[in-house]
């Protein structure tokens, strides 16, 4: 439960925390990877649609990852450490999620948005990972049906 409320706590501070100015990443491992090196839409390309907006959860290989989708930002968050963070945006009429990962992780940093809902998100990124479906997050609060792993005392 603890590592669950980790991440919402990283949900919520991503979510308030505006345009991302550098301030707010400074103690992160995200700043070594914002900034020039974050890979950027192509020319012309517009930010991501209404529905994609938000934060969205999933579970893969027993860590939750959260993605979060702020206007053209984008970041993903994994337990165990993993940050990434990018864009997101319209490209040749297709909804894309460009990351950077620092120490250069491959797993999430090209993504297709296959489908977006109210409640449902399926990406299929170009690593290994494959597609994702991903579950809205509303108010800062993990969605319910998640796995949980029992606390160790």
């Amino acid at each position: 439960m603890a590592l669950a409320a980790g991440l919402v706590g990283a949900l919520a501070l991503t979510a308030c925390s505006g345009s991302g100015g550098s301030g707010d990443n400074a103690s992160s491992p995200a700043s070594a990877s914002s900034g020039a090196s974050a890979r950027t839409a192509s020319p012309g390309g517009t930010g991501a649609s209404a529905r994609l907006q938000g934060s969205w959860i999933t579970t893969a290989d027993g860590k939750i990852v959260a993605l979060v989708v702020t206007g053209k930002q984008a970041g993903v968050f994994a337990t165990g450490g993993t940050v990434c963070s990018g864009t997101a945006g319209a490209e040749d009429g297709m909804q894309m999620i460009h990351l950077t990962c620092p120490g250069g992780g491959k797993e999430r940093t090209t993504g297709m948005v296959d489908s977006v809902d109210d409640t449902t998100l399926k990406v299929t990124w170009s690593g290994k990972t494959g597609q994702e479906t991903y579950t809205k997050a509303e108010g800062g609060k993990l969605p319910s049906g998640l796995p949980t792993v029992p606390v160790k005392q």
